[in-house]
């Protein structure tokens, strides 16, 4: 029955051709939606796996998580230091990396933040950060940077390249910071998730960026106003932009922060422990990477601040007395509960494209049950003679199964080598854009069932035309009908 089937088929190979492609075209359909929303969801869970909690103004949880985790859009609002000292200093904290945001490179999310990043960020399901090459930036360091695995490959960058970076989210760029460029100290090994597309410097060297742009000029009239008053002070005009020679007073003192290595000679760093001044002074000029509190530069603001729990138990309790800080009205964002709200914002769309992938097998089936049901009258002659040299009824149906056989396996097997030629052309772009890199065969535990359900259904399907088949053969026998 095998060889007869493939004949009957290769004689009529122009309708099986185009039944095999429709078959194809859903089973590559089908497993590639499934491959992109399995893999979609792995990337998102990856990047988030090592935080615990994301502390970040008060906002909506599924765009905090997508603006910190993915540097996709942003926080809105900054948070103080103070907010960060005061989290930083919780019991329950086990450590905490301040995060600030709102520049790019060529497209490319740049992320201020400390050394500290690269010890304690985790990704998918508990690894580290490695470095294909180079290092973190330097303790510290305003002028260095560290990028990750896609913007290497991307534009070809080693260590020791410099970078400029631009004020704006994206691709868009409104003012390219010329004059604060960056070495490429380090290059991340690549992760898999949103890591690979980033640009990591120093708080200071962040800070430093939109310190060193140009001020915009005084009002002329309010600086005449204030020369011409016979009674003002030199000092009033300084104050007031009038003298653009003021650098100090425009980039900051001390106080404003501007300078991390003012902050390590005072001793800044360790005020929150309610030190005097004298000890924070010893403690500055001896050994900096002992104190987990210590910190090179001190900005005025952040957008956000990962944290990590030294008992995850604590979370839910810490989460609440986070959101009565009362430095800065702030959302403790928990990345497994945000992505949970994400996937429920989703599910409609990868439910509507599962849908139509299944309804795409199933006119590939129908399309398969009317080519051998519109070949049955023409075919009546052969299956008299079959029958006249002894093959019953049932074989006969078996020989219309068989060939519904042939035509499910042709189906699948082409619709697997379309979708990894797809998925090979897919994947630059995919990795390029969305961080996401999608298996070129098949998945054995989950696509093998798909693969399985979608053979089951068209012998299924082919049972209508071989029952058809069965009654034809019982009332011709020999005769032929004219």
């Amino acid at each position: 029955m095998f060889g007869l089937a493939f004949g009957s088929l290769w004689n009529r190979r122009f309708l099986a051709a185009l039944t095999i492609l429709s078959i194809a075209l859903s089973v590559a359909l089908i497993l590639g939606v499934e491959r992109l929303r399995n893999e979609a969801r792995n990337g998102f869970a990856n990047s988030a796996s090592g935080i615990d909690l994301i502390v970040a103004p008060r906002g909506n949880s599924v765009q905090i998580l997508m603006a910190t985790v993915f540097g996709a859009g942003s926080t809105g609002t900054g948070l103080t230091w103070d907010t960060y000292q005061t989290v930083e200093a919780l019991d329950q904290v086990g450590w905490a990396v301040p995060m600030q945001m709102g520049d790019n490179h060529r497209g490319y999310p740049v992320i201020g933040t400390e050394r500290s990043y690269f010890d304690h960020f985790r990704h998918s399901g508990g690894q580290m950060l490695e470095f294909a090459e180079g290092r973190p930036f330097g303790a510290g360091e305003s002028e260095e940077a560290v990028i990750g695995a896609d913007v290497a490959e991307r534009f070809g960058y080693g260590i020791g390249d410099v970078i400029v970076n631009a004020h704006g989210l994206g691709d868009v760029s409104f003012d390219m910071h010329d004059e604060a460029p960056f070495e490429i100290s380090g290059i991340l090994a690549r992760t898999g998730t949103a890591t690979d597309k980033m640009v990591f410097v120093s708080l200071a060297g962040f800070d430093e960026i939109h310190a060193e742009r140009t001020p915009p000029e005084a009002d002329p009239f309010a600086a005449e106003s204030i020369a011409a008053a016979p009674d003002a002070p030199a000092q009033d005009v300084d104050h007031e932009g009038a003298d653009g020679h003021d650098a100090e007073a425009e980039h900051g003192h001390d106080e404003t922060h501007a300078d991390g290595e003012d902050h390590d000679d005072h001793g800044h760093a360790d005020e929150s422990h309610g030190e005097d001044d004298h000890d924070h002074a010893d403690d500055a000029h001896g050994d900096d990477q002992e104190d987990p509190h210590d910190h090179a530069h001190e900005p005025d603001q952040i957008n956000a601040i990962y944290v990590g729990l030294k008992d995850r138990r604590a979370i839910l309790g810490l989460q609440r007395q986070l959101t009565e800080l009362r430095t800065d009205p702030v959302s403790a964002v928990i990345p497994a509960v945000a992505l949970a709200e994400l996937w429920s914002i989703t599910g409609t769309a990868e439910r509507a494209m599962l849908v139509m992938g299944w309804a795409v097998a199933l006119a590939g089936m129908i399309g398969m049950i009317v080519m051998l049901s519109a070949t049955l009258e023409t075919r009546r002659r052969e299956f008299a003679i079959l029958r006249s040299v002894g093959a019953t009824p049932g074989s006969i149906t078996g020989m219309i199964v068989t060939e519904a056989a042939l035509l499910m396996a042709g189906g699948i097997l082409a619709g697997l080598a379309l979708l990894a030629a797809a998925t090979a052309l897919a994947n630059p772009v995919l990795s390029a854009r969305f961080g996401l890199s999608l298996p070129l065969w098949i998945d054995v535990p989950q696509d093998l069932g798909i693969l399985l359900g979608l053979f089951a259904a068209g012998l299924v399907a082919a049972l209508i035309p071989a029952a058809r088949v069965y009654r034809m053969t019982l009332a011709d026998g020999l005769s032929i009908r004219l």
